[in-house]
């Protein structure tokens, strides 16, 4: 029999695309902020050595203490490397430039592949009541983006309305089969977000319109606009949902964090109904 005051492990979540510049950082960082204003508790766990997951939350280089680098590197306790943001709610796991020597110190260890899924699962975690994980990761296709890839249940894919677009997912889409065929048969895509989109620009439309005739339902109906608010809310470390909540971005993210929990709902234990 289940027992009634415990919650189901939080949903993991890789946002990934080897391709660089196309808001998976921003993406990461807002839809973290946005479950967690639905009542959402969120891990962001920062996997890119260039660390802006952490900046952009506010959590400064001199305050990495402990980083995902000692999580894999040195399998260090994942409760010895979480810390509270600003935003109550919303965990971090950072990262900073030590994490760029990984690919190659970890070829040697035979878990290489299962660090971080093992990471995740530890019992340390279980106090944190988290909801969901989400792994912001490096654009590429590296050994650390396959390390997401093993720990999650499902891929975020954010793919920018520009040219050539749709030409950079055939790799990324082998990656995953090749892990769900090895590693993690249950991975799975849970969709593409289309962004830094415009609306009056004739080929954001058209990349729009081939995403959805190419890909149908795996792409997300909310769709992230270009917005100066949401580039300008990581240079003061904070989520676009804090620097200008009325803002279109901000209002996006609220979409998209709508359509993953209708997805992934919260299940709240018999203590935290009232029971």
């Amino acid at each position: 029999m289940s027992d009634p005051t415990r919650r189901k492990p939080p949903h993991i979540l890789a946002v990934a695309n080897q391709k660089g510049g196309v808001g998976k950082t921003t993406t990461a960082i807002n839809l973290a902020a946005a479950l967690v204003e639905r009542g959402a508790k969120v891990l962001l766990v920062d996997l890119d050595p260039q660390g802006n997951a952490s900046t952009g939350l506010g959590i400064l280089p001199a305050d990495r203490v402990k980083t995902t680098s000692d999580l894999l590197l040195d399998e260090l306790p994942i409760a010895e490397v979480i810390v509270p943001t600003e935003t109550p709610g919303l965990f971090l796991c950072p990262a900073n430039a030590d994490l760029s020597s990984a690919d190659m110190e970890l070829v040697a260890n035979e878990k290489r592949s299962f660090l971080l899924h093992d990471a995740l699962r530890e019992a340390g975690i279980d106090g944190y009541a988290l909801d969901f994980i989400l792994i912001d990761c490096p654009p590429s296709l590296s050994l650390l983006t396959v390390n997401a890839l093993v720990a999650s249940n499902a891929v975020l894919v954010p793919l920018q309305t520009e040219f050539f677009a749709l030409e950079g997912l055939s790799q990324l889409m082998l990656t995953i089969r090749e892990v769900r065929q090895s590693a993690n048969p249950a991975l799975r895509i849970e969709g593409v977000v289309l962004t830094m989109h415009d609306a009056r620009n004739r080929l954001s439309q058209q990349v729009e319109a081939d995403a959805r005739a190419t890909l149908g339902e795996v792409v997300f109906k909310t769709v992230i606009p270009r917005n100066v608010r949401v580039s300008e809310a990581p240079s003061y470390a904070q989520p676009v949902l804090s620097y200008d909540s009325a803002s279109k971005g901000a209002e996006a993210y609220r979409a998209l964090a709508i359509e993953l929990l209708a997805r992934h709902p919260l299940h709240l234990t018999a203590e935290e109904l009232g029971a």
